[in-house]
């Protein structure tokens, strides 16, 4: 569950899921755009497997492509990346709160425990040997 006030969009979670599509990311970042040719270079997947992950990327506005030629140049479009770190921020602050809350839960269980295991002062004790009041 995302904090108040943030929408987590799945779809755009999903684009940048795929690690191929991150890697692409990476390298348009690097270069400043490219082409699905000149990403494909750089990539262990098909010019048109690379064709494929940018209309993805370029569904959830991650990307958007120019016209030059017979091939468009892709560059990312950074107020979107800049969503999507904003949201995976806020999931893993989410995810932190609830991290810290079970740690304090099984800390309350073991004290919980470790009490039950300790002996109480209350609680009889064998007599010691030797002891003279023994009976």
């Amino acid at each position: 569950m995302a904090p108040a006030g943030s929408t987590i969009d799945d779809d755009l979670w999903s684009a940048v899921g795929d690690p191929t599509r991150r890697r692409m990311l990476d390298l348009l970042l690097a270069e400043g755009s490219g082409t699905a040719t000149s990403l494909s270079d750089h990539l262990p997947v098909t010019r048109q497997a690379v064709a494929k992950h940018l209309a993805v990327l370029d569904r959830v506005g991650l990307v958007h492509a120019t016209p030059a030629g017979r091939e468009r140049h892709f560059r990312v479009d950074e107020a979107q990346l800049a969503r999507a770190v904003a949201q995976l921020t806020d999931v893993g602050a989410a995810w932190d709160s609830r991290l810290r809350r079970i740690k304090r839960i099984a800390e309350t269980i073991q004290r919980g425990k470790d009490k039950d295991r300790a002996p109480t002062s209350d609680a009889a004790t064998p007599d010691a040997p030797g002891d003279p009041t023994a009976h």
